[in-house]
């Protein structure tokens, strides 16, 4: 690029044409100059950004010199349905001079290049997004971090919008191993992969690859695998044959009748904690597009386990019951379970995976204990309302800024299931149906003491079996006062002596174990009973 066109770039000034006037806001402003050019759906176009961020509780003011950031970017329409409502989502990429990619710290997220802007258009709360990311990065092991602020584009108010963490590789956002296209055997060939079920649009569109199996019994669809990373450019022959082959064994692993084997089962292929996250936060959001759009997953390298987890979570505007078709806005049934009933002629349905997942009843058991587990502070009704309420008093300003901008309060916008007259009844609507969607998830997800089937003979029984997070004993009777519990490993050494004591039962966190053969020891009055188990 032109140095003099660069220098423009910078010096040019930026002007307030909206109908809003706009002056200053206590959030982030974020100014974007795209020098007369129109943004496009790729590629990206270069133009120049400036943010001003004065810190917490201090107003910024359009008149305020950019001090979060003042540069180039690329910028381009993202998004499928989205990019056709008035208000338009981007995706940003930070540049240096020269046109590179640039990383940087953004709002004070950690630094990278590649960013989104969420309009949140047919959202009409301004949040749900925000809820659903914040929710889930406070128990997955990553999930996009986001920032609020204000936009003008080219001097025209353009409203409220998120920034969001583009999903990439890298130690801070999807922290695998870089995979060179020198990487082509060996152990540096295993990993890591991000792979995505989605549209077929952007980039990598048509460039991935079928799977071997209808979405289920009959279904005329075959889920399609996309690469994220590396860009499916980038990817050598070696490379796709591998990652290829190793989905294609994970699908027949996980048709087959012996799929809930320890060793040799599915579970040889995934990380089941992050599978049952997975499923937590989709269905405690009910986001209709969970598990067939926007789907995405990543391999390690073997020497780091080798297994797919899946995450990190990403776009969820349709969610807490903001949809009015297939599954609906209701606080009840779950997703997994009911979208392919109600909607199986769709063009994305959900894999026969996720059915296969939850009739293994070890896997179900644990996806259980993971819920009751994060009822009990990072998903608990307090916290959720603390997230909803945080974030609407911080936008009560700017909502009002927003929806004068964009008038769409009290009017249908597609597929609301909900349409309030203000934006007071939008967050109260929500702040209601997530109380009935908590209490339908902690009667559909209980872990009953009575549920667990003890046989005559015993006096206990220890579940699940193989276990990854927790392991539970219940007794049929209740615990003697003077009983111990601990575990220990193969050679006998102590590797648990904590666990919580119930009436009935006792539960051991197992976290920290590394996978293998356990025995849990029960001791009382000089006896001891062992129970062996398997860490996943």
């Amino acid at each position: 690029m032109p140095r003099s066109l660069v220098l423009f770039l910078f010096l040019m000034p930026f002007v307030v044409m909206g109908q809003v006037t706009f002056e200053s806001s206590n959030l982030p402003i974020i100014s974007i100059n795209t020098l007369g050019q129109p943004i496009i759906d790729e590629p990206k176009i270069t133009a120049q950004m400036r943010i001003t961020n004065n810190g917490p509780d201090q107003e910024n003011r359009i008149t305020d010199q950019p001090n979060d950031y003042n540069g180039l970017i690329g910028i381009e329409l993202r998004g499928s349905t989205s990019q056709w409502f008035p208000k338009k989502p981007y995706g940003v990429e930070t540049r240096d001079n020269m046109g590179n990619d640039l990383d940087v710290s953004l709002l004070g997220m950690p630094k990278e290049s590649d960013w989104t802007l969420n309009a949140s258009y047919n959202d009409k709360t301004l949040l749900r997004d925000g809820l659903y990311y914040i929710l889930a990065g406070s128990f997955m092991d990553y999930a996009p971090r986001v920032r609020y602020s204000e936009m003008l584009l080219n001097g025209r108010y353009e409203g409220v919008y998120l920034m969001v963490e583009k999903i990439k590789r890298g130690k801070n956002r999807v922290d695998i191993d870089k995979l060179e296209t020198t990487d082509n055997t060996g152990d540096a060939l295993t990993g890591g992969y991000i792979l995505k079920l989605d549209k077929e649009t952007g980039s990598n569109a048509g460039a991935g690859w079928s799977s071997s199996y209808p979405a289920f019994p009959g279904a005329w669809q075959r889920p399609y695998f996309q690469f994220e990373y590396p860009d499916a450019r980038d990817v050598t022959a070696a490379q796709r044959s591998y990652i290829t082959g190793f989905i294609s064994q994970m699908e027949q692993t996980i048709a087959s009748e012996g799929y809930t084997h320890p060793q040799t089962g599915y579970r040889k292929y995934i990380d089941t904690r992050s599978l049952a996250d997975f499923i937590i936060v989709n269905e405690l959001a009910k986001n209709p597009d969970a598990y067939r759009l926007s789907t995405f997953f990543y391999k390690e390298r073997d020497s780091d386990g080798g297994k797919v987890h899946f995450g990190p979570v990403w776009d969820n505007n349709l969610g807490f019951g903001n949809v009015d078709y297939c599954t609906q806005g209701t606080p009840d049934g779950l997703v997994i379970t009911n979208f392919n009933l109600v909607c199986p002629d769709d063009g994305w349905v959900i894999h026969f995976w996720w059915k296969k997942f939850l009739d293994d009843e070890a896997f179900y058991r644990q996806l259980k204990l993971r819920w009751k587990e994060l009822r009990r502070d990072k998903l608990s009704d307090a916290r959720v309302h603390f997230v909803i309420d945080s974030i609407a008093t911080m936008l009560k300003k700017p909502q009002g800024r927003n929806f004068q901008q964009w008038p769409v309060l009290g009017q249908y916008v597609w597929p609301n299931f909900f349409v309030g007259q203000s934006y007071d009844q939008e967050i109260s609507w929500l702040k209601n149906w997530m109380n009935q969607r908590l209490v339908f998830l902690d009667k559909e997800w209980e872990v009953r003491e009575d549920s667990i089937f003890i046989p005559k003979e015993q006096a206990f029984a220890v579940t699940p079996n193989p276990a990854e997070t927790e392991v539970t004993v219940t007794f049929r009777d209740k615990i003697p006062e003077t009983a111990t519990f601990f575990i220990v490993d193969l050679n006998g050494r102590l590797a648990v002596t904590h666990a919580e004591r119930k009436k009935y039962q006792v539960i051991f966190r197992i976290d920290d174990l590394a996978p293998g053969l356990y025995f849990v020891v029960i001791r009382d009055q000089d006896k001891n009973r062992v129970v062996k188990f398997i860490k996943t």
